[in-house]
């Protein structure tokens, strides 16, 4: 049965080639060539195409032929989410338009004497959140579980002109825990991904879409007991190059991991039932 081990598809070279046709033959072009990458991954990505149809079919109750469409439009939006990412990041933020909406939440965080703790997940397009974060001083740091990712994020990290994340990668040795701590003490502002995890770490169970499944313990454990603002944060993609930031209080009682878990997952249902395709976890989330 098919899990995520730690890793995603692409390269930097990948990378490359698409910011190279991205500034010499546009984005609406870079888009495009979409139609037959999303109908590769869709037919000889089998693993990934099952579970995200099994998503569709069992969790968004679609049936047989909307589940297997949506699966492959859901392909297609997550090229276009790269591609996003990949253009903003070469300098065109200014092709794409932005909405605000629970900004003041994080203006507080990034003003206050304390750290933050954002939570987010792999639906949308997080990481273009920090090209439109230019008026805040606090940089985020971003934890990954995603080892063959942090290549690629160094190198996109290189070409900006002032890069507002940096990375910390979760460790076998538990190095990544003093990295956090060290920002934590220092006032920063830490973004967790709450939805993904190493094979073998941690987790704790949430009911989600109707069915129970494993969450990283980490990101709870340590935001639910510490004094300081904890936000859920999305960025989904919308038409026409527009992007939609929902930044929201975290309700949930101190010190109660579980209960911190679920206000994420009452969270999490509220935007994929605005954004259904934009549920990007490639691998069997639902895994008894």
């Amino acid at each position: 049965m098919a899990e995520w081990e730690g890793k995603s598809r692409g390269t930097v070279s990948g990378y490359k080639i698409f910011i190279f046709l991205i500034k010499h033959a546009g984005i609406n072009v870079a888009y495009s060539l979409l139609v037959f990458v999303s109908l590769y991954y869709f037919l000889f990505s089998p693993h990934q195409t099952v579970a995200i149809y099994r998503y569709f079919r069992n969790r968004r109750k679609n049936g047989i032929l909307g589940s297997v469409i949506d699966t492959y439009r859901n392909y297609f939006v997550f090229g276009q989410t790269i591609i996003d990412k990949i253009a903003i990041t070469a300098g065109l933020e200014h092709k794409y338009t932005y909405e605000f909406d629970g900004i003041d939440h994080i203006r507080q965080l990034a003003k206050d004497n304390s750290a933050g703790i954002l939570i987010s997940a792999h639906v949308g397009n997080f990481e273009v959140s920090q090209y439109f974060m230019g008026e805040f001083d606090k940089q985020i740091h971003l934890v990954t579980t995603d080892e063959e990712q942090r290549a690629i994020k160094s190198y996109l990290a290189n070409i900006m002109a002032k890069p507002k994340t940096s990375f910390i990668v979760v460790r076998d040795d538990l190095s990544h825990v003093f990295e956090i701590n060290q920002v934590i003490n220092e006032k920063g502002m830490i973004c967790f991904t709450g939805d993904r995890f190493v094979e073998g770490s941690k987790t704790m169970m949430a009911n989600f879409i109707g069915q129970s499944a494993r969450f990283p313990a980490g990101p709870f454990l340590i935001s639910s007991r510490l004094s300081t603002p904890v936000l859920f944060v999305y960025v989904m993609r919308e038409r026409r190059r527009h992007y939609h930031l929902y930044a929201r209080i975290a309700d949930f009682k101190h010190r109660d991991a579980q209960s911190l878990l679920h206000a994420y997952t009452q969270s999490m249902e509220h935007m994929l039932t605005k954004y259904p395709r934009q549920w990007f976890n490639y691998y069997d989330f639902w895994k008894a």
